[in-house]
């Protein structure tokens, strides 16, 4: 009987999975305030120390695998990176993709602050939803940096790997990961020492098993997720009640409006700015990839058929779309850089954190920084949210809510971002085709 049931959870969808159980624990944990307000009775209180550790474990095992995921990473990506092979194209492509990813962190850090989200809330009702999180809360009331932020964002970008690594300082991991993997691609692409070249192809092939046994890692963490959901969203809605669902609406309606506004607005101006041809009928051309990467929430599993769109259909030469493909599955991330902001900004609201322009600022650019250790890692949104609002001043308490209230409307969220990241690559690869003369006929 066990078995059987193990057999058909594992089989069924992963999104099914997280999507019922965030409305299965939205639904008890509303029943359950109803009784505690109508009837005084503080249930709620009595039944969430035997719920909410459920949710604290999958909080507890993100952040244990956030750091190992953006480490090897960032790494094994820029190691793979082609320095001699593209040169100028290859430059070319990458600073599109920067480019565009800035672009939507730009967008989605615009909207969160027209959209509002959070603001007014109750910060008592969000202290007790702390508690039952399973961290004791410090201080909610806190201060955004008011001197030298900008100045100690970029000192912090510097730090020693080892320190960085053991105190959690993000944007230095992020930054001595790609210098890494890059004098790691440099060497092995200039040097004609082959012991040499030998050593570093046996670290590379290293950080890629180490690399591939943490993907497996998220995957079996993805696969606990709709439990740790379920409880969460039980702890949430109990706590907060209705009041909840505000911040959930306008977030999804902020993250959804801003990835539209990239696939719709921002890259048809781009496009036809740059190649100066209808960009709808260019982008017409890429909507069976976009609706592939929209049901499969996967760049990578997308791959092919935007291969097959880019060569096939829109006559990309097979040598650039080879390379920019793949590499914009890894590097650009731009739905993931409309949704951080949302979030950021409701924390702000929630923790009234006051976001100065040098805050925002820090806000655009960790988050471009961050995105680029998303690629090709299962709901890895949810991992770079530690990343963003560590730079915000969070303590650990205030982050575990908000990736608490994040992990019950991801997977909605994830297949809007999924589709902007692929129509993002293919609107890099394009531009850079035309530019470059690689476009067939």
């Amino acid at each position: 009987m066990i078995r059987s049931l193990f057999k058909w959870y594992v089989s069924t969808s992963l999104l099914l999975r997280i999507f019922t159980g965030f409305i299965i624990g939205s639904a008890i944990g509303g029943i359950m305030w109803y009784i505690s307000s109508s009837s005084g009775t503080p249930i709620a209180d009595n039944v969430l120390p035997y719920i909410s550790p459920f949710g604290s474990v999958l909080i507890s095992m993100l952040k244990m695998i956030v750091i190992p995921v953006i480490f090897f990473s960032l790494i094994t990506g820029a190691a793979s990176l082609p320095i001699k092979r593209f040169g100028r194209i290859g430059i070319k492509v990458i600073a599109w993709y920067f480019f565009c990813s800035a672009l939507a962190a730009i967008l989605g850090a615009v909207l969160a602050l027209c959209i509002n989200p959070g603001i007014g809330a109750n910060l008592p009702g969000w202290r007790k939803m702390a508690e039952s999180i399973g961290t004791q809360a410090e201080s909610f009331a806190v201060k955004a940096p008011t001197s030298g932020s900008f100045t100690n964002m970029l000192l912090n970008m510097f730090k020693n790997p080892f320190e960085a690594l053991a105190t959690n300082n993000f944007l230095s991991i992020i930054v001595f990961s790609v210098l890494f993997g890059l004098a790691v691609r440099f060497i092995i692409e200039s040097k004609k020492n082959s012991k040499q070249i030998s050593r570093l192809n046996m670290l590379l092939n290293l950080l890629l098993a180490a690399r591939d046994a943490i993907f497996k890692l998220v995957d079996w963490i993805l696969e606990y997720s709709p439990i740790g959901v379920l409880a969460l969203s039980i702890t949430n809605f109990s706590l907060y009640g209705p009041n909840i669902v505000g911040p959930y609406v306008s977030v999804t309606i902020g993250v959804i409006t801003g990835i539209l506004g990239m696939i719709f607005i921002v890259y048809p101006t781009l496009l036809g700015i740059v190649t100066r041809q209808n960009p709808f009928r260019i982008m017409k051309g890429m909507d069976e990839a976009i609706i592939t990467a929209f049901i499969t929430r996967s760049s990578a599993a997308t791959l092919p058929v935007s291969l097959h769109t880019m060569r096939e259909k829109l006559k990309v030469k097979n040598e650039l779309a080879s390379f920019s493909l793949p590499l914009g599955a890894t590097i650009n991330m731009d739905g993931v850089c409309i949704h951080l902001p949302m979030f950021a900004v409701l924390a702000a609201n929630m923790f009234n954190i006051q976001l100065t322009i040098s805050g925002l600022v820090m806000l655009v650019i960790a988050t471009v920084l961050a995105s680029i250790g998303a690629g090709g890692v299962p709901g890895g949104s949810i991992m770079l949210l530690f990343i963003i609002l560590q730079t915000m001043g969070l303590d650990s308490t205030q982050v575990s809510i908000i990736v608490a209230l994040a992990m019950g409307i991801n997977p909605i969220l994830d297949m809007f971002e999924t589709a902007n990241n692929v129509t993002g690559d293919m609107v890099c690869t394009y531009t850079v085709a035309h530019n470059e003369g690689l476009i067939g006929k």
